[in-house]
């Protein structure tokens, strides 16, 4: 990875009708660098940049909804431990969700690139979004099974050569949904943090539902614009408007009332 400027892998779209070994060793091998940035060093991805139209507003909250925007920050705020038993059996977890059956050599091991990672070694790749952004990908695998197998493998729609990288594109989500919800904050200051809020309020897993919401409704405007890997943030910054405008709207009293979540399997 690029020290000054961060980098991105591109993934080379494999046929479906290829065995398992051939399937490997064509991701694997068919890897290319890009040139813009997409997560942890050097991050400037397009979709998590604050807009003007960000209206900057104070909101009173209830306890119930301090309570659950206390717990969710604290996930935010736990970063990657290579280290940690619980973080290694939970990356574990995600390889066998993605591929049962086939077994993990190690948690540093150029299998991951076959799932889009970077590199040998996912925990390089979690700076960008913490522990939590591996929390929503297994969230994704357990809850969406069939979501999750269709966006790593890429099975619906006329795609291009060059594909985003699956895992590196789950990362990338879960830090835009952070910015645009402004969860970093003592109390989100945005009508976005505001209207978040109250359907967090309903359930602690509002968070990571909306992640598997907004991983599909990215795979579905990548399909929508025809997009290649140089398009991926155009795709991120048309996700985050389209997610924004779902939000807002009038009968959204919880997200499964979101028109997105149907895409969800």
């Amino acid at each position: 990875m690029d020290e000054h400027r961060g980098s991105f892998v591109a993934v080379r779209r494999v046929s479906q009708g290829l065995d398992r070994s051939s399937e490997c060793h064509s991701t694997s091998a068919e890897v290319v660098a890009g040139s813009s940035a997409w997560i942890g060093r050097g991050l400037s991805c397009v979709c998590v940049q604050r807009r003007e139209s960000d209206a900057r507003l104070s909101f009173d909250l209830t306890p119930s909804q301090e309570e659950c925007l206390h717990r969710l920050q604290t996930r935010i705020e736990v970063a990657y431990d290579s280290s940690n038993p619980d973080h290694q059996e939970a990356l574990r977890s995600l390889w066998y969700a993605a591929f049962p059956g086939e077994e993990l050599r190690g948690l540093i091991s150029e299998q991951w690139k076959e799932m889009g990672w970077q590199g040998k070694d996912p925990s390089t790749d979690f700076r960008g979004g913490g522990f939590i952004s591996l929390e929503n990908l297994l969230f994704l695998a357990k809850n969406y099974p069939k979501s999750f197998q269709s966006l790593l493998w890429k099975q619906e729609g006329d795609r291009s050569m060059w594909e985003y990288p699956f895992a590196v594109a789950g990362v990338n989500i879960t830090f835009m949904l952070i910015q645009m919800l402004d969860l970093q904050s003592a109390k989100p200051r945005t009508m976005m943090g505001a209207v978040f809020l109250r359907l967090l309020s309903e359930t602690e897993r509002a968070f990571d539902l909306l992640y598997c919401i907004a991983f599909k409704l990215m795979d579905q405007q990548w399909l929508d614009m025809h997009a290649s890997y140089m398009d991926f943030n155009t795709v991120m910054k048309s996700t985050r408007r389209q997610l924004e405008r779902e939000l807002l709207l009038e009968d959204i009293t919880r997200l499964e009332d979101m028109p997105s979540y149907s895409l969800l399997r």
